[in-house]
């Protein structure tokens, strides 16, 4: 996804899409979502989403986890910024990554097909980048 925008210098630049990832994590488990779409439809990956015009980060990240999953989430702290232009094959997105607490009982929303928890140490393979965003959650990547 690329936005042409009209800059204040008069040029006219190609920005990246921002997006949101939320790694909500209880006890030694993180709770992942099977694509309902694609890219990497039937693969996991963490809830998360695209910023919405006008929308702060942090509401994004509780309205992707809402919408995803079904929980109201706590966010607990940025883990990071992950900004690799070949992390999505739809095209140059930012995601800026929290990770995040909830009590409620998950069950699949929006696009995805279906949602679990899986325990840190046993993950299945993950969509994008996010294997990596988990290894820097626990401290090894």
């Amino acid at each position: 996804m690329v936005l042409n925008i009209k800059c204040i210098c008069d040029g006219e630049y190609e920005i990246p899409a921002l997006a949101v990832d939320i790694l909500i994590c209880v006890d030694d488990e993180i709770l992942l979502v099977e694509r309902g779409k694609d890219p990497f439809i039937g693969k996991w990956a963490l809830p998360g989403g695209f910023v919405e015009r006008g929308e702060k980060v942090e509401e994004a990240a509780k309205r992707e986890a809402r919408e995803e999953t079904g929980v109201q989430v706590e966010l607990e702290k940025l883990i990071g910024v992950f900004s690799d232009p070949d992390r999505d094959p739809r095209g140059h997105v930012v995601s800026i990554v929290y990770s995040a607490r909830t009590s409620d009982k998950a069950e699949a929303g929006s696009d995805a097909a279906e949602v679990e928890w899986f325990n840190i140490s046993n993950l299945p393979p993950l969509a994008f980048d996010h294997e990596k965003i988990i290894k820097k959650y626990i401290g090894v990547g």
